[in-house]
């Protein structure tokens, strides 16, 4: 495995990373392992475009037609004049 060394922490940094290992009951190094493997995780992946998300997300309720696409048409700015 690599090694890397970080230098010039703030101490405020390095209290609170502290607080966080010992609130999840490891080591300090081990917390700043896995807050890197987090951080890295998706990295190489696609992100999933809007539209696949809001399918996604509104895929339970039922709605068994299409939207339409609106790539390409002007933006019509919203009116709040009476």
């Amino acid at each position: 495995m690599a090694q890397l060394v970080v230098r010039n922490i703030e101490e405020e940094v390095k209290r609170l990373l502290q607080r966080r290992a010992a609130s999840h009951e490891r080591s300090m190094e081990e917390e700043v392992r896995d807050i890197l493997r987090n951080a890295v995780k998706d990295e190489g992946q696609p992100i999933p475009r809007l539209g696949s998300r809001l399918r996604e997300r509104f895929c339970g309720l039922g709605l068994e037609e299409d939207i339409q696409e609106l790539r390409g048409r002007a933006a019509i700015p919203a009116s709040f004049d009476e």
